[in-house]
């Protein structure tokens, strides 16, 4: 039998290892994780106090910041902590344990993303039959069906990541335990595991922007058919900012996962990782609910409530 040394932790390169970028890194990290809590934190909490928020639409968008929030939160401090303290090591189980929480997080973005859509797609082109067709046991079954398609797929990206075996080589060239930077230190065979993972990822967000593609089709097909140049106007503006943050979240996913191994660039790997763990979580309260009348409504309603003059 061949001699190897099984790996008990990895340990995790970061961002850099030039010292002077480490603590500006932080700084930034750090603003952006702050900006990324109060945010997500925020909007859940004017979701769950203002009674006019109940409505399915905002119901998403709840659970958009949740998953953000926690997907976030699974890779963020530790980017922090190798800036500041350089606590490069992890543990295989830490490691598998964050694997499966991004993982689980994200693939229910995916799914909320496609429902979201679909809910737009309902009110704006069928808004007398909108509470039939959106009823509360549907919107119920939609966010539970991405959490349940969430968990499955971590499970098995997390377990086809971990079936392989890993011998002496434990250093990660990126910033926490991402599915290709951990499978290319395999040494055994893994041509069926990256298959596997591009068949299931591949699946998983076609099969969504396929759900965005069409509702958003018959979207733009009832805008222009309106008669109101207002209407119009903040439809289309609703749709580019939906579009934007679809795109950045899509784009970067596909560069990362729908790609072999052979031809992955580590340094670009990490760029894109940063947009898609870190900025589009930041993002998200902006573009799909702080620019909102009805969310800013909510947020004086509240903070009249406890915070009285």
């Amino acid at each position: 039998m061949e001699n190897r040394t099984e790996v008990t932790e990895f340990i995790l390169l970061g961002l850099t290892s030039d010292p002077d970028l480490q603590v500006p890194l932080f700084i930034i990290f750090l603003f952006i994780y702050i900006i990324t809590l109060a945010g997500n934190i925020g909007m859940i909490f004017l979701i769950l106090l203002d009674s006019h928020l109940h409505t399915p639409m905002y119901v998403f968008l709840g659970n958009l910041s949740l998953v953000d929030l926690c997907y976030s939160s699974a890779v963020t401090p530790t980017v922090m902590a190798v800036l500041l303290v350089g606590d490069k090591v992890l543990s295989f189980s830490a490691c598998a344990a964050q694997m499966f929480c991004f993982a689980a997080f994200a693939s229910a973005e995916n799914c909320l993303l496609a429902s979201m859509a679909y809910d737009r797609c309902a009110a704006v082109c069928k808004p007398l039959h909108y509470s039939t067709i959106m009823t509360t046991s549907v919107c119920s079954r939609l966010i539970v069906g991405c959490y349940v398609i969430g968990f499955l797929n971590a499970s098995i990206y997390t377990g086809d990541a971990f079936s392989l075996f890993f011998c002496k080589d434990n250093v990660v060239h990126h910033f926490f335990c991402d599915i290709p930077a951990i499978m290319v230190l395999s040494c055994s065979d893994r041509h069926v595991n990256e298959l596997l993972l591009v068949y299931v990822v591949s699946f998983n967000i076609f099969f969504a922007l396929i759900v965005i593609w069409i509702s958003y089709l018959f979207i733009f097909i009832t805008i222009l058919k309106m008669r109101s140049a207002a209407g119009h106007r903040k439809a289309v503006s609703t749709c580019a900012s939906h579009f934007t943050a679809v795109s950045i979240f899509y784009g970067t996913v596909i560069f990362m996962y729908l790609q072999p191994s052979s031809s992955h660039s580590m340094d670009m790997d990490k760029i894109a990782s940063v947009f898609y763990t870190m900025v589009i979580p930041m993002l998200n309260p902006l573009v799909y609910s702080l620019r909102n009348k009805e969310v800013k409504s909510a947020f004086f309603k509240v903070h009249s409530t406890f915070f009285p003059r």
